[in-house]
């Protein structure tokens, strides 16, 4: 028997541990090296001949790049600019992410709630934190719009509330959901495949065309997390 979620036990490659605290080297934090170190490799590989006519390398690089600025003028504004490297390192991230994750016997964190949780949670705190230092107390009026009447604020000000401290939790769900689920239901694909042998192709085709559909969500997700990221930052600059 295949099973389809054995693909996402964490198995510690190195173990250590310090006063009872384990802080083994697993398969995830591996996973999550080298996602650091394909972006390293790919944006120095592709930039490093950098041309006024790029060739097509450079052009890819420059289309994520092109891409993220044009998400944050469109949602931030001009002034959200500013913020680029964090909205982009953030992008590229669970981008690279999702994909290494399609490598065959390679581990997808983002199919962790613990990891897009951190990356979640890292968006949450550094947009509350700007929040705070540009308009200072001011920023928690998101939690009273303006124009509502005054006997409605008891009930609107929790809702409020409740509504921005799930954003970490909304953000890092999805992700995990669709990850978690689009591997899973490759796997099962492809234990009916391997039962099958070859005798059939129907479940290896369809293994072939989950595996096209988890590349388009996968990059969807980046870009979806990506765009929740820029409306985030918009709320605390604007304080919409």
């Amino acid at each position: 028997m295949i099973d389809p979620l054995h693909q996402f036990t964490i198995t510690p490659l190195t173990g250590i541990n310090i006063g009872g605290v384990d802080l083994s080297f697993t398969n995830s934090s591996l996973a999550v090296s080298a996602t650091f170190l394909l972006i390293w490799a790919v944006f120095t590989l592709c930039l490093r001949r950098g041309r006024l006519i790029p060739e097509r390398p450079q052009a890819a690089a420059e289309m994520l790049y092109g891409l993220v600025a044009d998400l944050i003028d469109a949602n931030v504004g001009r002034s959200g600019l500013r913020y680029f490297p964090f909205v982009f390192t953030v992008f590229c991230f669970v981008l690279f992410g999702n994909l290494t994750g399609l490598i065959p016997y390679m581990f997808t964190f983002t199919s962790h709630i613990i990891a897009t949780f951190t990356v979640a949670a890292a968006v949450f705190l550094f947009i509350t934190a700007l929040g705070i230092v540009l308009h200072g107390f001011a920023f928690f009026g998101i939690f009273a719009p303006s124009g509502v009447p005054k006997l409605l604020l008891p009930l609107l000000i929790p809702v409020e509330l409740i509504s921005y401290l799930t954003r970490p939790i909304s953000l890092s769900v999805r992700l995990f959901a669709n990850m978690m689920a689009g591997h899973t239901m490759m796997k099962v694909f492809a234990g009916f495949a391997a039962m099958t042998g070859s005798f059939c192709a129907v479940p290896i085709a369809v293994n072939i065309i989950l595996t096209g559909f988890e590349v388009v969500v996968a990059v969807l997700q980046a870009y979806i997390f990506t765009i929740l990221t820029c409306v985030y930052l918009n709320d605390a600059i604007h304080l919409h």
